[in-house]
């Protein structure tokens, strides 16, 4: 694994469990929320502007993304 992939899947773990813990939901239900909405590759493409985000942000980044990309 190249050291980039490795930040990046380390910030989607990290993303995950910040998620998690301002919405009160438990992990896999993070998890499988953000795979079958594409939270995850959006997460990963969008790594270098993401990153700087303060948690805030980044909840309500994802909110966002949510809000047009939830599965039917």
């Amino acid at each position: 694994m190249e050291k980039n992939d490795l930040l990046h899947t380390e910030f989607v773990i990290y993303c995950i469990e910040t998620y998690k813990g301002r919405k009160n939901l438990d992990g896999k239900t993070v998890y499988q929320k953000f795979n079958q909405s594409g939270t995850i590759d959006y997460i990963d493409k969008n790594y270098d502007a993401l990153h700087t985000f303060g948690d805030d942000n980044i909840v309500w980044n994802i909110d966002e993304y949510l809000k047009t990309h939830q599965p039917a």
